[in-house]
């Protein structure tokens, strides 16, 4: 991943869930930062998440995945 964290912004890693994942949120996958573009809702709280590299990942909703999340300072 090459984008830069915008000027101002703190990254905090955090737990996520089906249930918790966001947009913008950057998960480590064998060893590659993948950025979360998009996220859809899958039967029986399953997510299917769609990186900006084009990779997709569906998660059970009790899968529990470190991620750093961005959040800008005030």
């Amino acid at each position: 991943m090459r984008d830069r964290a915008p000027v101002g912004a703190l990254a905090s890693p955090v737990e996520v869930t089906a249930a918790t994942v966001q947009r913008g949120d950057i998960i480590q996958l064998g060893g590659q930062a993948c950025r979360v573009r998009d996220l859809f809702q899958l039967p029986q709280g399953a997510k299917q998440l769609v990186f900006e590299s084009g990779e997709l990942l569906a998660i059970h909703a009790r899968t529990r995945l470190i991620a750093l999340r961005l959040r800008r300072r005030r």
